[in-house]
């Protein structure tokens, strides 16, 4: 029997809400105690910065952690820290948030785009060492939605052609790749703590290496470019300050405790999520299985095909279902290679060879994946419950049966 839809007017599917960021007492009690001590900057007030660092470095059991302004700094400090020049090429999936490609352009490189695989919507391992050439520098594989890249092939080819690896992992706190964290196997590892991220305290970022020389020169570029016994107004190094507040790193220490469980909570709710919609007819939940050993779902993503929905656009469809009550999105609306500043080349560097032309960059598999396919359920929703998960499904269904007439 068909119901009416939310969007038309009938009952929602799911009436509750999804509050995000978790926080108690702690948190504010944290917060008020540095506001009252009249301390709040970083480096010179305290040590709170430095032993969040080390706490998040044996979380992610790596030597260095090395927190900043945010997981677009993040990035750009990693990959200037490698030794990149003006016109080396980084190569990068344009399945990603913008700073993925920008922090590329603001070092004076070239941003290279390889296409996603069309069952994880990751970079394709397959296809990255076609694009490599003589002027290839480094691979940033982005974790996206939680889902582990395919570090061992990713890393073979690294290695085969000495390349440097940095990780994207802005949306993998606490996600693993054959029992290692995500960010921990290449030679560096960003991630971000804004506000929609499964780890946050508004904004901020963290880079974790093994690496002692990359993780000085970072912590170098983001201290005004100070260095290890110098003097404080000695600077050697082409640096900003990018440096977090301990008012941040008291949230995020609080919020650490709450990873795990929220993780484990996330994955279990996305393995519960797969099994109740890959029996829908035209939803199919992105693969597992390449390596993952916990998925953080920061985003819950499946591929949708309207062919079995009456031929609904993407776009409405994503919109009846989040009417349903689900925390949802259709995804990136396009490429990063389609988005103005690289179809225009308002680059403002002066490294980007002429020839360098991003309209005629193809890549099918994320055109088909913005465009026709990807739809979005947000992490704080795969903190719900089993019977919300159940929810979700029975959204996804009762639009169908609506549509299909």
């Amino acid at each position: 029997m068909k119901q009416k839809l939310a969007i038309n007017g009938g009952p929602a599917t799911i009436s509750k809400t999804f509050p995000w960021p978790v926080f108690d007492q702690a948190e504010i009690d944290s917060v008020a105690d540095v506001v009252r001590s009249g301390k709040w900057g970083n480096p010179d007030c305290g040590d709170m910065v430095k032993d969040f660092e080390d706490e998040f470095a044996a979380y992610c059991g790596v030597k260095y952690a090395m927190t900043c302004v945010n997981g677009s700094v993040a990035l750009r400090l990693a990959l200037i820290a490698i030794g990149v020049r003006p016109g080396d090429e980084v190569i990068i999936p344009p399945y990603t948030f913008i700073a993925t490609s920008s922090i590329v352009l603001e070092a004076n490189c070239v941003p290279v785009f390889v296409d996603i695989d069309p069952d994880t919507y990751n970079l394709d391992a397959e296809k990255i060492e076609a694009a490599i050439t003589n002027r290839t520098k480094a691979i940033i594989p982005v974790h996206f939605a939680g889902q582990a890249c395919d570090m061992d092939k990713i890393m073979a080819v690294a290695k085969k052609h000495n390349l440097r690896v940095i990780e994207d992992a802005c949306h993998g706190h606490g996600a693993e790749y054959k029992g290692m964290k995500l960010g921990s196997i290449g030679d560096a590892g960003c991630f971000s703590f804004q506000s929609s991220k499964n780890l946050t305290c508004g904004e901020g970022g963290m880079v974790i290496t093994n690496d002692e020389k990359l993780y000085d020169m970072m912590n170098s570029l983001r201290n005004v470019g100070r260095v290890k016994g110098g003097q404080w107004y000695e600077h050697h190094k082409l640096g900003c300050n990018y440096r977090i507040t301990q008012l941040q790193v008291v949230l995020l220490a609080n919020q650490l405790k709450r990873l795990t469980a929220q993780t484990k909570q996330r994955h279990d709710n996305g393995t519960y999520l797969n099994s109740l919609l890959e029996k829908i007819d035209g939803i199919k939940p992105l693969a597992r299985g390449v390596g993952e050993t916990i998925h953080s779902y920061h985003i819950y993503i499946f591929k949708y095909d309207k062919s079995k929905f009456n031929n609904l656009p993407k776009a409405e469809f994503a919109k009846m279902l989040a009417a349903e009550g689900v925390p949802c999105f259709m995804g990136y609306p396009q490429p990063l290679y389609k988005q103005p500043l690289f179809r225009e080349k308002n680059f403002m560097c002066y490294a980007i060879p002429e020839e360098v032309d991003y309209t005629k960059v193809s890549c099918p598999v994320t055109e088909k994946a913005c465009y026709e396919e990807a739809v979005w359920i947000m992490q704080n929703a795969m903190l719900g419950s089993g019977e919300d998960m159940e929810k979700f499904s029975q959204a996804i269904i009762k639009i169908q049966k609506a549509v299909i007439g």
